[in-house]
């Protein structure tokens, strides 16, 4: 990085991009960058000296060609105005996931990986080790609460990252220990069948050195990688780590005694409602049991965990009315997110707002969302986010919608959606969703509080 004096990111408002450049703006780079639409993520970026604008415009990139370093995702288009003046102009131009990947070399790199889980379980992780006092740097996939920010810096060498395993980024990674939470099918326009997914994540234990913990029943072997294989699981009591008489407390969070290869932790607490928090609790723990850590050090802050913006991410809480945010957007993760909330809030009614999230991710997988979401009690559907897909001829919210067996549906357009829920009674509402919908967050939020009187 010492021939270089800038770095501009293009698509700097991505939770993963944000997170690299911030940490250079904190070694004092002077960082700026594109995204498409302004969010409270990139006003916080803002308030940080961070230079951010919403025009693809290529008069904002600095013009000094040699000292500027270019980082981009490959959720931007190639034919995004601001890359193609970059690739003509001859800048040096590099992936988000090799820039986390060369962070992350010559460190004790702790890495989690899984279709679903990731986010609070490296979240998880970061915690424990920023309260026992050893420290760590970690660039996180969501907002901690504990922090308030995606990125944390250390002078300790240890490392926390999420391995996000979309465009294969997590195979730049250089782990020492890893978790894999889940293997199931996603991003099938990337990898195209679900077996070549998981080659991927055979790739990525290959290169991990120390320990590969996995969720029991994964198909990680030890012909995939040489590091030691460990499993952990909620409640399978065959093992290495698992949870043992679990059961929530008047406000949904579990306590429950942790298992491990040496000996049994009483009465861990987990800080976040929800029986799916258990188990990325376990995983978390585990990392840290398997790195020397206290027992104690790792039960107390597992207790003070606040949890990850926009998972299971209370917002509003009374007997009559509660409302709660999750960023669920694949099946497995919304039929995961609404048993939680169904086990927290026993007997209740529960509505469900749900944006699905990419055309392909919709048409791949609109059977398994319909049955997801026929478990709630009212569905309000919503058109599909695009993100960076081009419309699907015959792929729409629909398709979803029809298979949906829940009596009490209806499908709206975002536009529509205030005034609509203005005139719903409610009694337990969530919205789920990896587009946009977070932008609803704060109106939903003062409509409700308003009924209440707040």
């Amino acid at each position: 990085m010492s021939e270089y004096s800038k770095i501009y990111f293009i698509g700097i408002g991505g939770i993963g991009m944000s997170a690299i450049a911030r940490y250079y703006k904190t070694k004092g780079y002077p960082v700026a960058g594109y995204d498409r639409t302004p969010s409270d993520l990139t006003k916080e970026l803002e308030r940080e000296g961070i230079s951010v604008h919403y025009t693809d415009d290529p008069d904002y990139i600095p013009k000094d060609v040699a000292s500027t370093l270019v980082v981009y995702t490959p959720a931007v288009p190639d034919d995004l105005g601001e890359m193609v003046y970059v690739r003509e102009h001859g800048y040096t131009l590099v992936k988000r996931s090799r820039m986390l990947g060369e962070l992350s070399s010559g460190q004790t790199c702790l890495a989690v990986a899984g279709t679903h889980g990731k986010t609070t379980t490296s979240t998880l992780l970061a915690h424990i080790l920023t309260e026992s006092a050893s420290g760590c740097s970690a660039f996180l996939g969501g907002i901690s609460k504990n922090y308030g920010t995606n990125l944390l810096v250390s002078q300790t060498p240890v490392f926390v990252a999420e391995a996000d395993e979309y465009d294969r980024s997590f195979l730049q990674l250089h782990p020492t220990v890893a978790v894999i939470t889940a293997m199931d099918a996603d991003h099938l326009d990337i990898y195209g069948t679900h077996e070549e997914y998981c080659k991927a994540f055979k790739a990525f234990a290959s290169l991990v050195s120390r320990c590969v913990i996995i969720k029991k029943g994964l198909d990680i072997t030890p012909a995939d990688t040489k590091a030691k294989i460990l499993t952990y699981s909620y409640d399978d009591p065959s093992a290495d780590f698992h949870a043992v008489d679990a059961k929530p407390d008047e406000l949904g969070h579990y306590v429950f005694d942790l298992v491990h290869p040496g000996g049994v932790i009483k009465g861990v607490r987990c800080g976040v409602p929800g029986w799916v928090n258990v188990e990325n609790s376990v995983a978390a723990a585990a990392v840290c049991l398997t790195q020397g850590m206290p027992a104690e050090a790792v039960k107390s802050s597992i207790g003070t965990f606040a949890g990850v913006m926009r998972r299971l991410d209370v917002h509003v809480a009374s007997p009559s009315l509660t409302y709660i945010d999750d960023y669920a957007h694949h099946p497995r993760e919304l039929a995961s997110a609404i048993s939680s909330i169904r086990m927290m809030y026993p007997g209740r009614k529960l509505t469900a707002i749900f944006q699905p999230h990419l055309f392909t991710r919709t048409r791949d997988f609109a059977g398994e969302f319909a049955e997801a979401l026929s478990a709630v009690d009212k569905l309000i559907m919503l058109d599909i986010y695009p993100a960076r897909e081009e419309p699907i001829p015959g792929v729409t919210s629909e398709i979803i919608f029809d298979k949906v067996t829940t009596p009490e549906k209806v499908l709206l357009r975002k536009e529509e959606l205030m005034e609509y829920l203005d005139k719903e009674p409610l009694d337990v509402l969530a919205t789920f969703g990896a587009g946009n919908i977070d932008r609803f967050i704060g109106p939903i939020t003062e409509s409700l509080e308003k009924r209440l009187g707040k």
